[in-house]
């Protein structure tokens, strides 16, 4: 096990296997939740072993890159031990935001791997399906997402509440991850776009660069868990 000192990465293992590698990106700060949301139980498993399992046994994944918060990184470490995770390759230590941690995680993809899946932590219920649609479709496109249609009606407001008008949603869409990249396409429009601190997730870079960005049908148990009332919701589901 080799830890580099100026990157405060792990690197656990070597996974040789055909397939798409994964950035999971645990890093985020759990503002909202008041604890580390990825290591809440559910169900008994930690939030992030139930997404390190996920791929770990999805046949389309070669190895997972695992992004997360500096005093975490020896307690992942252990908890990948623990759960036997076979795939994991490295173990990186995140950045200020999302898309900073992402770009630490970009930085470990070798040179022969020309697409990447990028997958919240927080999103312990993603099923196999979504994964394997998400990396086929990327073999056609520079840029694809999970998504479910929107339930809800949809009304846009200005800053005082009032209603301005009532969006048609029939062609709305609420994204998830995982998300997929050809790898050098991304390293450019990141590029492009210069600070990509305010994008909140993968596919908005890729637009705003001019990619051509398409989506695959994600699953309305694929939720992301940010508040207390989430464990609740996918304990449900997992239920």
């Amino acid at each position: 096990m080799n830890k580099t000192k100026t990157e405060l990465s792990y690197e656990i293992c070597n996974h040789e296997n055909s397939g798409v590698p994964v950035i999971i990106v645990a890093a985020g700060s759990s503002s909202r939740m008041g604890e580390n949301k990825q290591l809440m139980l559910l169900g008994g498993i930690p939030v992030i072993a139930h997404t390190l399992l996920k791929f770990e046994n999805c046949d389309t994944v070669s190895r997972i890159i695992l992004v997360t918060r500096d005093e975490d990184i020896f307690t992942m470490q252990m908890l990948c031990e623990k759960y036997n995770i076979s795939k994991l390759s490295d173990i990186v230590c995140g950045g200020a935001s999302r898309q900073a941690s992402v770009t630490k995680g970009l930085s470990r993809i070798a040179e022969n791997e020309d697409t990447v899946l990028i997958h919240d932590g927080a999103r312990p219920l993603v099923e196999n399906s979504v994964i394997t649609s998400v990396a086929d479709a990327l073999k056609n496109y520079s840029a694809v997402t999970c998504a479910v249609k929107v339930k809800d009606t949809i009304k846009k407001i200005d800053r005082d509440g009032k209603i301005i008008t009532t969006v048609p949603r029939e062609n709305l869409v609420a994204v998830q991850t995982p998300q997929g990249v050809r790898v050098k396409e991304y390293l450019e429009a990141i590029e492009k776009c210069g600070d990509v601190s305010l994008f909140t997730d993968d596919t908005s870079i890729m637009e705003a660069a001019g990619f051509e960005c398409v989506t695959v049908e994600g699953s309305y148990k694929n939720i992301k868990i940010t508040t207390k009332e989430d464990i609740a919701a996918a304990l449900s589901f997992l239920e």
